[in-house]
């Protein structure tokens, strides 16, 4: 079951800049950094009530947040909803007949396990899944 919005994520081409940026926005620096080198991405954290926004940058040409930000610019890129039990609720998307991207639940930034729904069987919204590992 979905608890809440755990972020929007938004693909950037600088991290650096775009922290700066969103800092002012929300009138304070990001709360957390971190360099994910298996999905070739750097994050920055915003929380914001009981939710937050994750700036993601691409380390490598062929990341996803690369392709993504080579097709349709910077912007909004993925929502994430917290859920309960990760594995439990991929099974029961997917048999429903979403389309997983994700077999199986990986590690993500920040202590998550996530997983992916493709954008096709989601009116073309990136749908990420997470659940705390611990």
């Amino acid at each position: 079951m979905f608890k809440k919005i755990a972020h929007i994520g938004i693909a950037v081409n600088d991290i650096n800049a775009s922290a700066e940026l969103f800092g002012k926005l929300f009138g304070k620096a990001a709360d957390h950094f971190e360099h994910l080198p298996e999905h070739k991405v750097n994050t920055a954290l915003f929380a914001v009530g009981e939710s937050s926004v994750e700036l993601t940058e691409a380390t490598d040409p062929e990341s996803p947040i690369a392709r993504f930000i080579e097709k349709r610019g910077e912007g909004v890129h993925h929502v994430s909803f917290a859920v309960d039990d990760i594995k439990r609720e991929m099974a029961r998307l997917k048999d429903l007949g979403f389309q997983l991207i994700d077999e199986k639940p990986r590690l993500g930034a920040d202590g998550f396990y996530v997983a992916f729904l493709h954008p096709k069987s989601t009116n073309g919204v990136l749908i990420e899944l997470s659940q705390k590992t611990s």
